[in-house]
């Protein structure tokens, strides 16, 4: 028998407050209503124009044409990357490729190429890559590493003593790859493909500059060049029942995989598989990637570099772009880990329905396109709050929107490994709760709030779509500057702009791609 605790004694238990205090309550209901916006400006803007017009806007001809190149331009691209990645995921991480851990670093590097810089270089070598194929392959050559870097984590720390017992029982390496390997890598290669899938939605900066006509050009022209406010609300009904479709197809496969193992394993790596005759293939198939994906892009951009140079070099007018971006890209980056904090905290430390929506709230928020989030903040500031109309306001509440799934995984991670019975321990002590936080809870996440403030920024330093609706009367970024320039073809004009976002982008890609290649044991 055990006896009963006495009164107040510490059992090194600290059961969940049932009621979140009022400075987490608060952000996470602002961004659930402002999340939910986007809906209630598509069904109002239906409302407007009646059940009637608003079929005949969508039961159009130009609507399955943009249908038609959305869908191949989503399926070509997402299937190209899963091919891609996959294949050199394998190829660096199992066989005995000399080189393999410089090609990782090297064949990583169109992620640190804008997508819509990418489009830029390749337009300026020639106007054959405009259209839908020419699409296909910028973005695909783009976009592979989403799929590369998580499958090759995945091959790296796999378990091979499962590929080598079904050696042992006579199988083959392609029927190992088969049915051991490849179904081990499924969740990894969805999850990658379905993120790309989600993206090629919802891009607007590259298929602008590469003359392809998608939901996203349209609904920008239809706004911004036509003002046809009804035209481009119907088109966003569109490609938002899209997205979100996208979006319960991820969160299926999310669901569904459950992949793992009792036990820990084995520690050591499986031994290398041997190309022999296949080595020659293995090096040109990387060094092709590598001049195609970041070789010509870069090139490009130093060749219309050096021809600009001899013209008149607008150090004001670049400068003036660098110093906006900077500004509202760290304010982004400061509101979204604001809000990204509270919503984190109540996730993990709280249970009940508001704690379940701020939990779904990064799934929402991650499938709303960035123009049409862009149009819902235009339509309410115009209407409800016009001071706010073209405000650097407007634009930083866009990025939190835009971005606050980016900063709250790692806040919510971070905030997982800090006991809340440290808090309560100070709390005993006499400190305030919000002492308490900072003294205690603080320390322990602050290198993950780091962490997310630094991709919320540099993901803002890429933004374009609502930069361009939002931004206030006169506010130039390097992102726009392309942009503008490239419509222009204006090439000379667009690269000093287009290098710098590079060089902004890409130290943090080659740190992380460095640590993961070089350093490793």
């Amino acid at each position: 028998m055990s006896a009963a605790l006495p009164a107040g004694l510490n059992t090194g238990f600290v059961p969940r407050r049932k009621r979140p205090s009022v400075w987490v309550v608060l952000p996470v209901l602002l961004l659930v209503g402002l999340s939910l916006l986007p809906l209630l400006y598509v069904a109002m803007k239906t409302w407007e124009a009646g059940w009637h017009e608003a079929l005949r806007l969508i039961w159009r001809p130009f609507v399955w044409g943009l249908m038609r190149n959305t869908l191949l331009l989503m399926v070509g691209v997402t299937v190209a990357c899963a091919v891609v990645g996959l294949s050199l995921a394998w190829l660096l991480e199992r066989s005995d490729l000399p080189g393999r851990r410089l090609w990782g670093v090297i064949l990583c590097l169109p992620f640190a190429v804008p997508s819509f810089v990418s489009g830029f270089t390749w337009v300026s070598l020639s106007p054959k890559f405009e259209g839908l194929w020419g699409a296909i392959l910028v973005m695909s050559l783009s976009k592979y590493p989403l799929v590369f870097l998580p499958v090759a984590a995945t091959l790296r720390n796999l378990d091979s003593s499962l590929e080598e017992s079904a050696r042992t029982m006579g199988c083959n390496r392609w029927a190992v790859f088969r049915r051991v390997t490849l179904p081990l890598l499924w969740p990894s290669i969805l999850g990658g493909s379905l993120l790309i899938a989600l993206h090629m939605l919802v891009e607007f900066g590259a298929l602008s500059i590469l003359n392809l006509q998608t939901f996203t050009t349209a609904i920008y022209q239809q706004f911004e060049l036509e003002f046809s406010n009804a035209n481009a609300a119907m088109l966003s009904a569109v490609l938002l029942l899209m997205c979100l479709l996208m979006l319960w197809l991820e969160l299926r496969v999310r669901g569904k995989a459950r992949h793992v193992r009792i036990g820990q394993g084995v520690a050591r790596r499986g031994a290398p598989i041997r190309l022999r005759g296949w080595m020659l293939v293995g090096q040109v198939y990387c060094l092709g990637l590598a001049i195609l994906g970041s070789g010509i892009p870069l090139g490009m951009l130093a060749y219309w570099l050096s021809v600009g140079s001899s013209a008149a070099f607008p150090v004001a007018e670049i400068s003036r772009a660098l110093l906006s971006s900077l500004s509202i890209s760290l304010g982004g980056a400061g509101v979204s880990l604001l809000l990204a904090l509270p919503v984190s905290f109540l996730v993990v430390r709280y249970k009940g329905r508001l704690a379940i929506w701020a939990e779904r709230l990064p799934y929402l928020l991650h499938a709303l396109p960035g123009l049409v989030i862009a149009l819902t903040l235009v339509y309410f500031a115009l209407h409800y709050v016009p001071a706010m109309y073209q405000t650097t306001g407007l634009l930083l509440l866009a990025y939190a929107l835009l971005f606050l799934p980016l900063a709250q995984a790692p806040v919510r991670t971070a905030l997982t490994k800090a006991a809340p019975q440290l808090e309560e321990a100070a709390r005993t002590l006499g400190a305030t709760p919000f002492m308490a936080f900072c003294r205690i809870t603080l320390p322990i996440i602050f290198p993950a709030l780091a962490a997310a403030f630094a991709l919320v920024f540099l993901d803002a330093m890429k933004e374009l779509t609502a930069t361009l609706l939002l931004s206030p009367t006169g506010m130039t970024t390097l992102a726009t500057e392309v942009w503008a320039h490239t419509a222009n073809v204006e090439f000379a004009a667009a690269a000093p702009y287009a290098a710098l976002l590079i060089l902004v982008s890409g130290l943090p890609v080659y740190l992380l791609t460095t640590r993961m290649y070089l350093n490793r044991a």
